[in-house]
């Protein structure tokens, strides 16, 4: 049986909570069949990010060609991309290829705070990114820069939500795990919000959670799922993972990647 094929182009974490490889683990809970183009290299751990190597724009173009010209894509997912330059190579690859879905995650700032995108590239995101994506998956400092907006309530963030899907992609998840009360993501389609709603969870392992959101959200796209289905079953996915977190290292522990997807109320 041929799994859904699932394209991560992000950047590498030695600690393995986030970026690439937590995409890749959550795109195999998922029953997708995973694979990477990385654009940058980070030294990090549950702490902190000790530095960060980019690869050229021009490579990062190559392993996306590689994995399209052989293999196929029947989602993309979008993590740290680091610079203007491979803002806008990707971009531009995504358009050329016109892959069925494109789940873009605004990475701006680790959990931790430590930066993961070059300020100059903020620009290329919100006018060439963003018009190539089927969903935008920011949270609320995310969310804030491309809006333009202080969030600080829901419809704060449905207002947010409208602003970023004018700027051309398809729907906007505004994630507002950063509020207090219970943990709500806001969903914009162009026509209707919805809210998303789980029980807040009181936990340190949360390392990667935005990453592994948006990857669930590709894979399961891949597989059919209608958008709204698969929202709903990964966060549903990534409260679990919360929950049975791993406590590893001194400061945010990971996800567990493979909780028991079936089992899932």
């Amino acid at each position: 049986m041929q799994r859904p094929r699932v394209l991560t182009i992000a950047g590498s974490d030695s600690g393995g909570g986030a970026g690439i490889q937590a995409d890749l683990k959550t795109f195999h809970a998922m029953g997708g069949y995973g694979m990477s183009a990385i654009t940058a290299v980070t030294a990090q751990n549950t702490r902190r990010v000790y530095g960060v190597e980019g690869l050229s724009a021009q490579f990062v173009a190559l392993q996306i060609e590689a994995v399209l010209s052989d293999i196929g894509v029947d989602a993309v997912k979008t993590g740290m991309l680091l610079n203007r330059e491979i803002v806008r190579t990707v971009a531009r690859k995504l358009g050329e290829s016109r892959v069925p879905h494109v789940v873009v995650d605004p990475v701006m700032v680790t959990t931790s705070g430590d930066p993961l995108l070059e300020p100059e590239a903020v620009a290329a995101v919100k006018s060439v990114l963003l018009p190539e994506a089927t969903l935008v998956t920011p949270n609320l400092s995310e969310a804030e820069i491309l809006a333009d907006l202080s969030i600080e309530s829901i419809e704060d963030m449905q207002e947010a939500a409208r602003r970023i899907r004018n700027l051309g992609c398809d729907a906007v998840l505004v994630k507002g795990g950063h509020l207090s009360g219970e943990a709500t993501d806001v969903l914009y389609d162009g026509e209707h919000f919805t809210h998303l709603t789980a029980t807040r969870i009181d936990s340190n392992n949360t390392h990667g959670t935005g990453c592994t959101t948006a990857a669930a959200i590709a894979a399961l796209l891949a597989r059919g799922l209608p958008l709204i289905d698969a929202v709903r079953t990964a966060k549903k996915y990534v409260t679990e993972a919360i929950r049975t977190g791993l406590p590893l290292g001194k400061g945010h522990g990971p996800l567990n990647h493979f909780v028991d997807v079936e089992a899932l109320p």
